[in-house]
């Protein structure tokens, strides 16, 4: 029989093992009393002491304890330990590649694939997921494509486990028709595949095909979970259709889902995104668990609905609950003080994050205080806030700048902007729209023809402006510009019509806004006539009852005019208008906007 091994006192022990008798100890019985890798570290000294540390049911408990909550320096140690297994299995290296596909490197799980390869060891039906993971995290395609035909060479393409990770893979490296290929050969696809492609379309804004095949997931019988609900309820908000989003309200409370607060969030984020903040008040005080992304979603409601003051009000009760914010929870709030004008609490709001609450901003924080300065013409902050950040500034923080030049008029800054965005793109259309705009309005028409000259040779394209709205639970979508060129139509001549009633009481087409030398106004009021938003809210007077609230959405920031007109149009209709654009939420009623003018 062996000889006890003699007690171990560790140099430094911790607290959790402190007190146990180490003398008749197995360590691995000790390992649910570690609690971080230096306590691993001590029961590895006492496995060496004991003569276990080269046995095999000891070492992979340790590779387990390193895994399970993994960090670069515990795959670093699991790594380590698990090159002393002479022979390791592919269930060890299983474990190996799930702890790396939830590390920051996740590709070093192919290091030990090789390896594991060449020793003449296949992978099994949990080595593909794992690893698929790993791609998927840092979309990592190429690497994807070869394990997608290792799979098929070793018949687990169509496995149960394998399928849905390798959509996952596809849809987070953007190939979505990849992605559908692998979806479509399925004979019989579960909900988990359901939910792999329905996410995969939620993410890549193909909100109308995932939609479809949530009705498809439906018509098998199937039954949705939270997950399927977290993207479906992501789609309804991507198109903005409210009645749709009250059907899977009612849905999610039939089929028990609103039990998870996950679903409830959701739907808090989607109803204000719909255009309804009072459900989105509704979903949020129903709630008998409140969690730090709930709070953060009714905030950001708050926000995108220009009630700075009830959003800050909030955050307050929320700080009384003894919930701790986050980084969203501060996105809302600057978000909330930038629509609403209010500077100096904004800069309280950014400074609070790390020095009180141990936020670190990130890149969208940074863009938010540029949009704060911007809103409020202090352009030269703005730029000086930018330049000295303390990470490499994006396109997108310059071109917020550049937004705000384009609203201020202030031609020299935005050359200089524009400069520093071609430096790092010089594809974005957007961005020579604005600085052309800029120099027409400053009567620099030799400027103007030059940044277009130069929008042609590198081919950038101008996004054109659509608007959505939702009748009888179909979205329709229009364009900027049609019925410009086009045979006239029932609802073309309804706009004429309605454009004559809004002249009638005052409105005067902002023709300034249409940046052309060589036309005349009356082609500039055509052209403003024809803008998207006005053609959805026409398209929304002619198919709704009177009294109806007409919901729209827009991909671009409203343009002056279009927001002149929704003003009139709710009062002379007595329609509430609720306008979503790419910047904030307009309600419009009795002839004014919830914005005051301040967008």
């Amino acid at each position: 029989m062996a000889t006890p091994a003699p007690p171990v006192t560790p140099m430094f022990p911790p607290k959790s093992i402190t007190n146990i008798t180490t003398q008749s100890a197995h360590p691995v019985s000790l390992l649910p009393k570690c609690t971080s890798l230096r306590d691993l570290k001590q029961l590895q000294a006492f496995a060496i002491k004991t003569h276990l540390h080269n046995d095999i049911y000891v070492l992979t408990k340790f590779i387990n304890f390193c895994t399970l909550n993994p960090t670069t320096t515990s795959m670093l140690h699991a790594h380590h330990l698990f090159e002393q297994i002479p022979q390791p299995d592919i269930v060890l290296f299983n474990t190996m590649a799930r702890g790396y596909a939830r590390t920051d490197t996740p590709l070093l799980a192919f290091t030990l694939f090789t390896q594991i390869l060449l020793s003449g060891i296949f992978p099994d039906d949990y080595t593909f997921p794992s690893l698929l993971k790993a791609c998927a995290s840092c979309k990592a395609l190429e690497e994807g494509r070869q394990l997608h035909c290792l799979a098929i060479k070793l018949g687990k393409s169509e496995n149960v486990y394998v399928c849905p990770t390798l959509i996952n893979m596809y849809t987070a490296c953007n190939e979505m028709d990849c992605a559908r290929r692998v979806f479509d050969k399925i004979l019989q696809p579960c909900v988990v595949t359901y939910n792999a492609m329905i996410t995969g379309y939620a993410r890549g804004s193909r909100p109308n095909e995932a939609l479809s095949l949530f009705r498809e997931l439906q018509a098998r019988n199937l039954k949705p979970t939270d997950v399927t609900m977290l993207s479906v309820l992501s789609s309804c908000s991507l198109l903005g259709a409210l009645d749709l989003g009250k059907w899977l309200h009612e849905y999610v409370k039939k089929s028990g889902l609103d039990r998870f607060v996950k679903v409830n969030t959701a739907l808090i984020d989607m109803f204000a995104k719909c255009g309804s903040l009072n459900d989105a008040v509704c979903v949020f005080q129903k709630m008998a668990v409140r969690d730090t992304q709930a709070w953060s979603a009714m905030i950001m409601a708050y926000a995108i609905h220009g009630h700075g003051p009830k959003a800050m009000s909030l955050f307050k009760e929320m700080r009384k609950a003894g919930i701790k914010p986050d980084e969203i929870t501060f996105l809302g709030l600057l978000y909330a003080c930038s629509h609403s004008g209010l500077v100096e609490e904004g800069f309280e709001y950014f400074y609070s994050m790390r020095d009180k609450y141990g936020v670190i901003p990130g890149i969208k924080h940074y863009g938010c205080m540029v949009d704060l300065l911007g809103r409020a013409g202090r352009l030269e902050e703005a730029y000086e806030f930018i330049v000295g950040l303390p990470i490499r500034p994006t396109p997108i923080l310059w071109r917020t700048l550049l937004s705000a030049c384009g609203s201020h008029g202030n031609v020299e800054l935005g050359k200089r902007v524009l400069e520093h965005i071609f430096e790092l793109d010089d594809s974005h259309g957007g961005d020579y729209v604005i600085l052309s705009n800029l120099c027409a309005r400053a009567g620099r028409w030799e400027d103007v023809n030059n940044v277009r000259k130069l929008m042609g040779e590198r081919g950038a394209v101008k996004v054109p402006g659509c608007s959505s709205v939702e009748v009888n639970n179909v979205v329709h979508e229009f364009f900027s510009g049609d019925g410009v060129h086009s045979v006239s139509t029932k609802l073309h001549q309804a706009l004429d019509e309605l454009v004559k009633e809004l002249k009638m009481v005052g409105y005067v087409p902002d023709t300034s806004l249409v940046f052309h030398a060589d036309m005349e106004d009356e082609e500039k009021e055509v052209i403003l006539r024809y803008h998207s938003e006005k053609l959805a809210i026409t398209f929304g007077l002619l198919n709704t009852p009177p009294g109806t609230t007409i919901r729209v959405v827009k991909n671009l920031r409203v343009c002056a005019d279009c927001h002149s007109a929704a003003k009139l149009i709710s009062f002379i209709f007595d329609r509430q208008i609720i306008l979503r654009d790419v910047q904030r939420f307009h309600h419009f009623k009795n002839g004014q906007c919830s914005c005051e003018d301040f967008w």
